[in-house]
Parts: structure tokens; C-alpha cells; sequence
């Protein structure tokens, strides 16, 4: 089981880089746990309708939907399903969080991903930031746990390193009926982060990253939790915003490309 410290190399390399790997978040006791969880969401046994999308858009026909999710989001399922708030995945990340972004972070939301097997659908190139609304404080972390073995030809996350320290790029909606938000990059800008189940990768909400598609037999779930100042929080729900509405630009430096 991983520690709740950081060292002062981590949190330096997140600073500097805007990711960091960390080993072994959660026990493999713990994954199985979680795995069960994740079912119970995907099975809808805890029914999250008004929470899930896929974030591969619709089809180009809607009449010839594909039968199967490519990408599976399901926002905020500790709203759905509370007891998560007070398990090892939602405090170790918080603790983990606050070293690397301050004292005063507090989880925002929390989502799972799914990428089926053979689903074979991309998640674009993004910053997290561009999805939310432009805050005078701009501190953001987000914690990507692998509950399976995550790999290049599954979904792991490639990260653009120092991404995070320069504007944010223009972005745009990806499909046709919505999907997933994307800029302009490509995988020779990064690196990619391979994990095992357990493990986790924090980002901070300015990185560049994306996912390859899941072309293997392989099960591709991940357990994220998102976590910025606790008055950010507020001012987010004082305008309105609580991640769960479209996906859309709402970012104004990623609506205008003016970074001036």
C-alpha cells in the first residue's frame, strides 16, 4: 500500500511536468472492491441515467448506433452512491491532492470512464480546464485510477509534459451530436504513462492528454477524482456550474485562442 506522503522529488516533478505517477493507490483487495462497484454503475443495479453518456458522440447515422458504448462517462457517482466519499479511493487522492495543490483543495466531482473491449475509439487530445468555466484561481488536480491493467492499445493516458504552464489551446467538440472535446495535438508531443491496477496518475487541469482506443480483449476502467479550492468550488456553484450539464467550450481562453 502506498504511503499518504509524497516526497519533495514528486511533488516537485508534478509542479514542473503537470503529471505524477504513484504507485499502488489502492490494494488489490481494494480494486476488487472497486471493480464491483463499477459494475453495479455499468449494469445500471445503481441507476445513473441522468449522469452517463458516451463520450464518443453519437453516430454519424443515429440510426445505426453502435450497440455497445465506446467510451462510458458516468458523472459524479458518490452523489449516487455516497459510501464512496468515505473510502480509500476518495480519501487517499484527497490527501494526496492537497500536498501537491495546498491545504484548502476539496474533491469537486468524481467520474468513472469505461473503454469496452474492441471498442477501438480514441479519447482527444484535451485540457480538463477548456470544460469548465474560467475561475480566478485556476489551481486544479485530477487523480486517474487504473482498475485494470492500463496499456498503449487499451486507454492508458499519455501526458504532454509542461503543458500546464503555458495557455491553454482552442478546442472544439469532437463528433457530430456532442462527444468529448479535442485540440490540436499529437502523441509525438507526449508520452505515454502505462499502469497497473491500483496505480494512479494525478494531472493537473492545464495537461494535454489523450487516450488511444481500446483495441485489445481487455477490460479499460478508471476511477477519477478531481479536487480544487474549496472557494473555487463555490464560486463555480454560485454561477451555475456543477459538471453535470453539456460538453461543451466554457472556457473563454479555449472558446477565443486570444491568450493576450
Amino acid at each position: 500500500m502506498t504511503s499518504d506522503i509524497l516526497t519533495t522529488s514528486q511533488i516537485d516533478f508534478f509542479n514542473q511536468q503537470g503529471y505524477l505517477f504513484v504507485e499502488n493507490l489502492l490494494s488489490k483487495q481494494e480494486v476488487e472492491e472497486y471493480r464491483q462497484v463499477y459494475e453495479d454503475f455499468l449494469s445500471n443495479k445503481i441507476e445513473s441515467a441522468n449522469y452517463r453518456a458516451d463520450l464518443a458522440g453519437l453516430a454519424e447515422d443515429p440510426d445505426k448506433k453502435a450497440e455497445v458504448e465506446r467510451i462510458t462517462q458516468i458523472m459524479i457517482p458518490s452523489r449516487l452512491f455516497p459510501p464512496l466519499l468515505s473510502r480509500p479511493l476518495h480519501r487517499r487522492s484527497h490527501a494526496l491532492a492537497r500536498q501537491l495543490l495546498g491545504e484548502d483543495l476539496e474533491l469537486d466531482f468524481d467520474m468513472l470512464i469505461d473503454k469496452a473491449p474492441f471498442t477501438n475509439t480514441p479519447t482527444p487530445w484535451h485540457q480538463d480546464a477548456s470544460y469548465w468555466i474560467s475561475m480566478p484561481d485556476t489551481r486544479a488536480v485530477s487523480c486517474w485510477v487504473a482498475l485494470d491493467e492500463a496499456i498503449k492499445d487499451n486507454g492508458c493516458m499519455w501526458y504532454i509534459p509542461k503543458s500546464h504552464l503555458l495557455p491553454i489551446r482552442p478546442h472544439r467538440p469532437s463528433a457530430k451530436g456532442g462527444g468529448a472535446l479535442i485540440c490540436d495535438a499529437i502523441e509525438s508531443e507526449g508520452g505515454a504513462v502505462e499502469i497497473q491496477p491500483g496505480s494512479c496518475v494525478f494531472h493537473h487541469g492545464g495537461t494535454l492528454h489523450y487516450s488511444r482506443g481500446n483495441s485489445t480483449g481487455k477490460r479499460r476502467r478508471a476511477f477519477i477524482t478531481n479536487f480544487r479550492p474549496g472557494s473555487m468550488i463555490r464560486y463555480e456553484r454560485e454561477n451555475g456550474f456543477d459538471h453535470t450539464g453539456d460538453r461543451a467550450v466554457k472556457n473563454e481562453e479555449a472558446k477565443s485562442g486570444d491568450f493576450a
